[in-house]
């Protein structure tokens, strides 16, 4: 996730400068005075285009330390996190580096994939345990599996659960079958929109659905009007876009002045499901699907085993009180993500190391559910497919049902709006 970030050098100089005087600040209060304190790295981007959306994700992540310091630490040794501003990719390795020369060698992050993917595969060259809260793209780590992992769903999870939703939730709705429904793929082309898209197209041929067209762009050059008249040309019933805020706006908005007919649209997480989405288009964005990770608020405890459901409530009351504000979808993930890591995995090692820690991390075992954000926990071994990735993150649909409003459609079990068939815009 998220947004599109556009790097100029004077930007990267800055960051630079930026994450010397976050560690030179983090010294001088006496972060890390503490010799028994066990310091971990946080790669986040807390400033920029990303900056929300990361700064919430950390926000969770200390909500996890801070709760688990309260019942001991690990073994009695309190978690300390070293934040570093990365608020794009190509500070990311910089970022690693500060943090292997300060000692540190347990990272979480990243919120963005484009940080996601570099950072993960610095960590993994020095050493380093790497543990993905909310990233969604590819991570580009050599050693995958054995010193990375990912707690959040991946970008073709998101992808091929959008297009299952279409096949076997919207197409009986529709009296339609799946082969009927002219889709149209649209995406941005960037490590995270590849991943989502890679999934949605093995889904469509999976699920039997009619492919009509597919078109990538880049979001710098992207003339929204010319892409809807191309996607009009296709006739589709149904459109799937990997897009960020910007681009999924400008492109929804194109194709609803150039009176495009859908019957379904959903997105994925950088767009369709974002707050910002909807206030942008207003009613323009009622009826559209989106596939990604839950709110707090908006999560069906029910559905959660009772552990997870009063750690969710415990985790939610905290974020609050902190932060005066509830846990959206990324919070939440840092919050799920930093905990399956400090409590579940951290003590249970025979030594705070790296490679003892991926060894507890690789046998871990947490049904559906058992995440306050609906994941369970099964890391894939190492030399399978998606090595590192957890086989049972959660993924829900959402629909905009209002003007700025949205809820959980799908699954059932985190559902708290029934799936609505409301007419598209255009």
């Amino acid at each position: 996730m998220k947004h599109m970030q556009r790097s100029t050098v004077p930007a990267v100089a800055i960051a630079l400068a930026a994450l010397t005087a976050i560690l030179s600040a983090c010294s001088a209060s006496g972060v890390g005075a503490n010799g028994d304190a066990i310091r971990v790295g946080a790669v986040y981007p807390l400033s920029g285009t990303q900056g929300p959306g990361g700064l919430a994700e950390f926000h969770g992540v200390e909500v996890a330390a801070s709760m688990v310091n309260a019942l001991g630490g690990v073994d009695g040794r309190p978690i300390e996190l070293v934040p570093i501003d990365t608020p794009e990719g190509s500070v990311a390795d910089d970022a690693i580096a500060m943090l292997h020369q300060q000692g540190v060698r347990l990272v979480v992050g990243s919120y963005g994939s484009t940080i996601s993917a570099p950072a993960s595969a610095a960590a993994a060259r020095s050493g380093m345990l790497y543990w993905e809260t909310g990233a969604v793209g590819q991570m580009a780590a050599p050693d995958e599996g054995s010193l990375v992992f990912r707690v959040a769903p991946t970008g073709a999870t998101l992808g091929s659960a959008a297009i299952d939703f279409v096949a076997h939730q919207l197409a009986p709705r529709l009296h339609r079958t799946p082969a009927s429904l002219r889709t149209v793929v649209i995406n941005v082309n960037d490590v995270y929109g590849n991943e989502v898209v890679g999934g949605a197209l093995g889904a469509i041929r999976d699920d039997g659905l009619h492919l009509v067209g597919h078109f990538s762009y880049d979001p710098y050059t992207l003339r929204p009007r010319a892409l809807a008249r191309r996607i009009a040309a296709a006739k589709p019933d149904v459109l799937f876009a990997a897009a960020y805020v910007e681009d999924g706006v400008a492109v929804r908005r194109a194709l609803v002045d150039e009176h495009v007919h859908l019957l379904a649209a959903i997105g994925s997480s950088s767009s369709y499901c974002m707050p910002a989405f909807g206030r942008a288009l207003g009613a323009d964005a009622v009826g559209v699907f989106a596939s990604d990770k839950p709110d707090a608020g908006v999560l069906d405890p029910s559905g959660l085993t009772p552990s997870a459901r009063e750690l969710l409530a415990r985790a939610s009351a905290q974020y609050r009180a902190r932060f005066h504000t509830s846990m959206d979808a990324p919070a939440l993930a840092g919050f799920s993500a930093g905990w399956a890591l400090f409590r579940w995995t951290m003590p249970h090692a025979t030594s705070i190391t790296p490679d003892a820690i991926s060894v507890v991390a690789r046998g871990l075992h947490v049904p559906e559910g058992g995440l306050p954000n609906g994941s369970g926990i099964d890391f894939a071994k190492p030399g399978t497919p998606g090595a590192g990735s957890n086989l049972l993150a959660a993924s829900v649909i959402w629909e905009w049902t209002g003007i700025d409003q949205r809820w959980v459609v799908w699954p059932q079990r985190y559902a708290t709006w029934p799936i609505t068939l409301l007419r598209l815009a255009g």
